[in-house]
């Protein structure tokens, strides 16, 4: 193709109403001169009206207008093109929004129609007359039965409506009459309230305004790709990242179909969870995943183990939870249980619905339910059915039954359903995914605390530290094995931002301190639960402003705060909820909140965050810098080239202020490492821009070591050609804390034959032992260069 050779992205988050495809042209002469070789946008297809996402498609065969329409994604194209950058897509192939049903042409004509609408098999839809709904379409928007009582007939348009408040919904030609009731029963939808049980499509995990589709139908796998197969007829893009596929009835066959579509030089990557110790399958026709492994791995060496005891007897001091291994792989089979038989219960029902159809026996329903929730709860992985799993699924039915035996003949039915390959093996599939997603990291990641920092997305609280063998073990797996999949720190969707995770990992070295600030502040200022207190005392830590206005002067820091917090304890779901509110606990939240922020606590945690400040810093410069130039496609998520305080989405996906990144630019003489963030795009563009300019010298990969009294504290490794020796040393400092006190001393470092130069200081070097920190007297990492 002749397209720009990929070496880094940038994510960037679009919105109709303040960041535009115009906005993104706008920055691109930012980002060419950051050293990013191409823009990463959020997806970009006509979304919901007023979506600050845009994962809530409507219309799949349209740029969004908001985001500035097919001529927007062309000028940007094309500027990129004229500086030798590309363009990656973000698509969304398992669902589409369907809030406002009128936005959706083919939702639409499905409600106006049913099954004779031409669309009615491109949503994976229940129709079978055993549904619970009588065999019409379920729509969960009801408060209550007796809700069907306030329908009326909205009849101030161009054709008559049944409305439910807000909402509306088409009545189908001949149907219209008087009485509203009576329309609604004439109609191929059944209104039913929320908590009903009965949702008559696959949603994506519980969310009702998104609606399954049916990408293993070649019809309409080509109408929902039609538009993205224009952009790559017309050379506009050069990569696609995949969102979700694990939702998809075939993840496998469908990205064959894709890879087929956009050729095998483009890139693409997937949105794939992987379990603890799960592999990705090489099978797929895909660069690797977006990155949240490579995540995993970065946060981890830079935490101290030594760190887990004290903290784990923190966390049974203030919460009596452990939080190890022993007590999260007891948890995460509960609340996967309470999930399959709460929220997702009617796509478990569906389930077992469809093993009963297919089982040659004669099975009792609940029985079958109760068995299937069982191995449900007991996978430890999204989806069993990728190649390197095989055999999963039965050593998982087989503990099962092993534990339970009386469930030995109702899980029969289950086995034989998924040798059969049909319709309940799909749905097993998908069900699994569904319940991991809203257990985990929607949950149990929400309801223990002993280190929060760990509860991220494909992350493993259990364990704390990561040594640097295993480290360089898994860093140059994936140089040789997935050498183009993405490298990330920061997404739309990480609980908290890189920055944040970094600052709370350093409670690892030094976790008696820790213990004994949060005694303190209990005693001052007592959370109104101990769980949520030990979660958020943590949080706050990681965000807390330091070197510049008290936390109550900042702008918008109250109310970021107690939004999260909001967000969190509903989340957990052990107090409060989405949908059962207890208003008076939620008072109680946000008053000590304010009480912590204006009062004397407020000031002891603006203390202690000051003070240990650097190290967060330290760490935080330590992972970039290794994942901006380790093996794979680094993507810097927008903003993060400073420091950055996010929390979970929304609050990740606030707008950026380019103006102040632009004048960062100007002042990048050796920044110092202070709380301005400067040091941090000093090291950013750095790096991105020597990736880009000799992308060839980062294909080997070679782990490097220090020898002396500090030796442990460094992690580094050498990149290179695969025909020469390495050319690139990338270095970090680690444990800072235990460093402060006993320094570098004798700790040295033996540069290979050359001359090398400390890109970061200028800094030349010849080969032989050097002492460490002369590496280090500047900057807590090094990015050494040989010179030609």
């Amino acid at each position: 193709m002749g397209n720009p050779t990929i070496t880094a992205t940038y994510r960037l988050q679009l919105r109709g109403d303040a960041f535009t495809l115009t906005d993104a042209l706008a920055v691109a002469d930012y980002l060419d001169d950051l050293g990013v070789s191409h823009v990463y946008l959020s997806p970009i297809l006509t979304a919901s009206e007023g979506s600050t996402h845009g994962y809530d498609v409507t219309d799949v065969t349209t740029v969004s207008p908001a985001l500035g329409g097919r001529d927007g994604l062309k000028a940007l194209s094309g500027e990129l093109r004229r500086r030798g950058m590309g363009l990656v897509v973000d698509l969304v192939p398992n669902h589409v929004g369907v809030a406002n049903p009128r936005e959706n042409a083919w939702w639409w004509d499905v409600l106006t129609h049913g099954q004779r609408s031409e669309y009615a098999d491109f949503f994976d839809i229940d129709w079978r007359a055993d549904n619970g709904a009588g065999g019409k379409l379920a729509l969960p928007v009801l408060g209550s039965e007796t809700d069907l009582d306030s329908l009326t007939v909205d009849r101030t348009g161009d054709e008559p409506l049944l409305a439910f408040y807000e909402h509306r919904f088409p009545i189908a030609p001949g149907t219209d009459s008087e009485d509203a009731r009576s329309v609604h029963e004439a109609q191929s939808y059944r209104l039913v309230p929320w908590n009903s049980g009965l949702i008559g499509y696959r949603r994506f995990f519980a969310v009702s305004d998104l609606a399954g589709i049916r990408q293993e139908d070649p019809r309409v796998f080509d109408a929902s790709h039609r538009e993205l197969q224009s952009w790559i007829t017309d050379d506009l893009v050069d990569g696609v990242r995949i969102d979700h596929p694990d939702g998809l009835a075939d993840p496998a066959g469908y990205l064959d179909r894709l890879r087929t579509m956009i050729g095998p030089d483009r890139w693409l990557v997937i949105e794939k969870i992987l379990g603890h110790e799960e592999p990705l399958d090489d099978h797929l026709p895909i660069d690797g995943t977006t990155g949240y492994d490579a995540l995993a791995e970065l946060g981890g060496v830079f935490l101290d183990p030594s760190g887990a005891p004290a903290l784990t007897a923190l966390s049974v001091a203030r919460t009596g939870d452990r939080g190890d291994s022993t007590w999260l792989h007891q948890r995460e089979p509960e609340i996967k249980r309470e999930v399959a038989s709460t929220m997702l219960a009617p796509e478990v029902l569906r389930l077992v619905r469809a093993i009963l159809r297919e089982a040659d026996g004669d099975y009792a329903f609940e029985d079958v339910r109760e068995a299937v929730i069982a191995v449900i709860a007991a996978m430890p992985v999204y989806r069993s059915d990728y190649s390197p799993l095989a055999g999963l699924a039965h050593r998982v039915i087989g503990d099962v039954v092993a534990h339970e035996p009386k469930r030995a003949e109702p899980l029969a039915a289950l086995a034989s359903a998924l040798i059969r390959g049909g319709e309940a093996a799909t749905r097993f599939h998908q069900v699994c995914g569904a319940v991991m997603a809203k257990s985990v990291e929607d949950c149990l990641f929400y309801r223990t605390a002993r280190l929060v920092s760990l509860q991220e997305v494909g992350g493993d609280p259990a364990t704390v530290g990561m040594s640097p063998a295993e480290f360089h073990l898994a860093f140059a797996g994936r140089a040789t094995r997935w050498p183009k999949a993405m490298t990330t720190l920061s997404t739309h969707d990480t609980k908290r931002g890189e920055d944040v995770r970094a600052r709370i990992g350093v409670l690892s070295q030094v976790p008696g301190l820790w213990a004994e600030c949060v005694d303190q502040w209990e005693h001052i200022a007592p959370s109104p639960d101990p769980v949520l207190g030990l979660f958020l005392w943590q949080n706050l830590f990681g965000v807390w402003p330091v070197d510049g206005p008290a936390a109550a002067e900042v702008p918008d820091f109250r109310d970021r705060i107690h939004a999260y917090a909001e967000k969190a304890v509903r989340e957990a779901g052990t107090r409060t909820s989405w949908n059962d509110v207890d208003e008076e606990f939620e008072r109680d939240l946000h008053r000590w909140l304010d009480t912590v922020i204006d009062g004397a606590v407020g000031k002891a945690l603006g203390s202690i965050c000051t003070q240990l400040a650097p190290h967060g810093w330290s760490d935080a410069l330590g992972q970039k810098l290794l994942q901006l130039c380790g093996p794979g496609i680094p993507d810097v998520y927008q903003g993060t080239e400073l420091w950055e305080d996010s929390l979970v989405d929304p609050d990740n996906r606030r707008l950026v202020d380019y103006d102040i990144r632009r004048r960062a630019l100007d002042g990048l003489a050796l920044p110092p490492v202070d709380a301005t963030g400067a040091a941090k795009f000093h090291v950013v563009r750095t790096a991105l821009r020597l990736r880009r300019t000799r992308p060839e010298s980062f294909g080997t990969y070679t782990p490097v070591f220090a020898s002396g009294s500090a030796a442990a504290h460094l992690v580094g490794f050498a990149r290179g050609r695969s025909d020469a020796a390495p050319d690139v040393i990338a270095l970090a400092t680690r444990h800072s804390v235990g460093l402060d006190e006993q320094g570098w001393g004798d700790t040295g470092f033996r540069l290979p034959e050359g001359t090398w130069t400390n890109l970061l200081t200028t800094e030349d070097f010849d080969a032989g032992l050097i002492p460490v920190s002369s590496l280090f007297d500047r900057y807590p990492v090094a990015l050494l260069s040989r010179r030609e």
